[in-house]
């Protein structure tokens, strides 16, 4: 069953496709540029899928010609200070659910990913890029700092030397060049990226959900704790994962695999 949002005019568009929920930025006239009434509506969609235990995908994506271009620059030129609280209030508290939930996060991009564009595919759990696709952290040409937990991922991503080079020539790269540095996982055609996207969001929501979220809360949280912490961390989360229905069809599933290749020995 597919169901999308009832005003096809929305600044986000929250598309629904069985277990896999698509936030669909919407303003392809700017960019997909963020303003204020996209923030909230990003926010908006992130409480909703959060709170239904239904979704097992999730996928960011962009109308038009590109990702996302970054902040509004009509809203923080209108009042800079207040334009970016405005923005980034709903927008880190989104965040935040996308990476508590246990639902994997598809970052699918195309065309132009800068600034917070660049910074949102970094949170994501999985990057698709299409061919041609193009970045740039991009805040420094502006003047600023940059936001929506690209300081938090970059480095975590590429090391701190290369992230200071990203952030602070502010310079445009390739798709090529995103992939080589580990920023995204996969390049397909332009043509290509609808199915690539929806095949691997299938893929994912047929999966173990409760152990995927619990992969992504300890890998995001191994750099920031000792060693005897995160085996801790890991036993816990094993131990969790264990009472899962998911886990008993799978070890019921692995077990059978492996019964079936002694027997045809």
């Amino acid at each position: 069953m597919k169901t999308t949002a009832a005003d096809p005019t929305a600044p986000l568009l929250l598309e629904r496709n069985g277990a896999i929920a698509t936030l669909r930025f919407n303003r392809p006239d700017a960019l997909n540029a963020i303003d204020v009434p996209m923030a909230n509506a990003v926010l908006a969609a992130v409480q909703t899928i959060a709170a239904d235990p239904g979704v097992r995908a999730v996928v960011l994506c962009g109308n038009g010609r590109g990702f996302m271009a970054g902040g509004d620059l009509a809203t923080l030129r209108a009042d800079p200070v207040q334009g970016a609280i405005d923005i980034l209030t709903p927008l880190n508290a989104a965040l935040l659910l996308l990476a508590q939930m246990n639902a994997p996060v598809i970052a699918q991009v195309h065309g132009v990913a800068a600034g917070a564009g660049l910074s949102l595919l970094l949170m994501a759990d999985y990057v698709i890029a299409a061919e041609g696709t193009r970045l740039n952290l991009a805040y420094i040409n502006l003047g600023t700092s940059c936001d929506v937990g690209a300081s938090w991922a970059l480095p975590r991503t590429v090391g701190v030397r290369k992230a200071l080079e990203i952030a602070l020539l502010g310079e445009a790269f390739t798709a090529d060049d995103a992939l080589r540095l580990g920023l995204i996982n996969r390049i397909v055609p332009a043509a290509e990226l609808d199915s690539a996207a929806t095949n691997l969001a299938q893929r994912l929501a047929a999966g173990p959900t409760v152990a995927y979220g619990a992969m992504k809360r300890l890998m995001r949280a191994s750099m920031d704790r000792t060693l005897p912490e995160q085996l801790a961390a890991e036993k816990d989360a094993f131990v969790h994962c264990a009472g899962t229905e998911d886990f008993r069809a799978g070890v019921e599933a692995f077990h059978q695999r492996q019964s079936a290749q002694f027997v045809g020995r």
